[in-house]
């Protein structure tokens, strides 16, 4: 009796011999590889896009989406959302100029103008307070990611524009004479031919980097946002770690209004309008969840790029702008679509493994 055998699989036909899977490859990759496109599309369309001096103005431009986008990114990763950002670039940006501006003292008829790096701490502390107050709102009262920020979306708009009256602050260049100069710094400086805000992102961009891959903090954003109830049982910090993640958002947001007011050199209560959809897309191109747990800083500045240079690219071409928003809501849902297929290919991952990944008192020390 002839023992019976099973015929051998053949490797199908996005997967070779050699184990390599060609549609999960271009799906984790696709942000790389749109922007590849990207760049050699305008390269041919227009002789002015491939070189030196407008990539590094095109990176100069995608320095503002890129820092709001990781702010976005570590929120998304715990499964929540930030619609704050952009009126939270605008606050910052109104009072970093009003500060610039000079501070009456009614009381000692004095006009105080503090140093521009007071004018930054302080901007940087009110946007962690904005994003605390998100946290707060979500943390302990409860209330859905989606109504508590875009309730301090509309707040934080209002008291821009009850500020400035609706009006500019122009001119934050300072004066010598006063002891406030250095604020365009940010905007038209540059080191080794790199503009300063690009600089600044990176920067920003590492330390998330070290944070999520290197910290126990990094690991209870992950598991918060791969199964909030299993990492509560695993002794992760859910409220501390929510709370933290829209103060550091806040921050990505304040930096962000004090890259882009020191480019214009002025500050206006419009700024950053819209721009809290702008870092959404580039965290979605970028291939994070929206569901959270899922994500990395890597992909998000790349899906930043995309959004950017291609914005950037549609206006050197001449395209109109009405047509540059169908190309990038177009972007948009390709990303989200690209998003669907990829992760329902992967096996949801069960909740022991996940519990498994949050550390528990013991890690949190190391």
């Amino acid at each position: 009796m002839t023992e019976a055998t099973s015929p051998a699989r053949s490797p199908s036909p996005t997967q070779p011999a050699g184990g390599i899977d060609i549609i999960r490859l271009l799906l984790e990759g696709r942000a790389f590889f749109a922007l590849i496109t990207i760049i050699v599309v305008f390269s041919l369309l227009s002789p002015f896009y491939l070189s030196t001096a407008n990539f590094l103005t095109m990176a100069s431009h995608v320095a503002i989406f890129g820092l709001l986008a990781i702010g976005m990114m570590i929120v998304i990763l715990t499964g929540g959302i930030d619609l704050s950002v952009g009126s939270t670039l605008g606050l910052c940006g109104v009072i970093a100029g009003l500060l610039m501006q000079g501070v009456k003292i009614d009381a000692l008829g004095l006009v105080v103008y503090p140093p521009v790096w007071v004018v930054v701490v302080l901007t940087c502390a009110l946007g962690a307070m904005v994003g605390a107050v998100n946290g707060i709102l979500i943390a302990y009262f409860k209330v859905p990611a989606f109504v508590a920020t875009l309730g301090v979306l509309y707040v934080a708009r209002g008291v821009a524009l009850l500020i400035t009256n609706g009006l500019t602050f122009n001119a934050l260049a300072g004066q010598p004479e006063l002891g406030n100069t250095g604020f365009d710094w940010l905007g038209f400086n540059r080191l080794m031919d790199v503009p300063i805000g690009v600089l600044v992102m990176a920067v920003v961009a590492l330390v998330a980097i070290v944070l999520l891959n290197r910290t126990a903090f990094g690991r209870w954003v992950y598991s918060t946002g791969g199964n909030m109830r299993a990492a509560e049982l695993s002794g992760v910090p859910v409220r501390f770690t929510t709370i933290t993640v829209y103060v550091l958002s806040g921050v990505c947001a304040a930096i962000a209004g004090l890259v882009l007011s020191s480019q214009l050199t002025s500050a206006g209560p419009t700024a950053g309008t819209t721009y809290e959809l702008t870092a959404i897309a580039a965290v979605v191109v970028g291939g994070a969840a929206l569901t959270g747990g899922r994500g990395n800083v890597r992909g998000t500045l790349l899906g930043a790029f995309v959004i950017g240079f291609l914005s950037d690219g549609l206006v050197i071409i001449g395209v109109s702008s009405y047509w540059q928003t169908v190309f990038t809501g177009a972007v948009i849902v390709l990303a989200v679509l690209m998003n669907s297929i990829q992760y329902a290919r992967r096996p949801a991952r069960p909740v022991s493994v996940i519990a498994a990944t949050a550390p528990n008192s013991h890690q949190a020390g190391n």
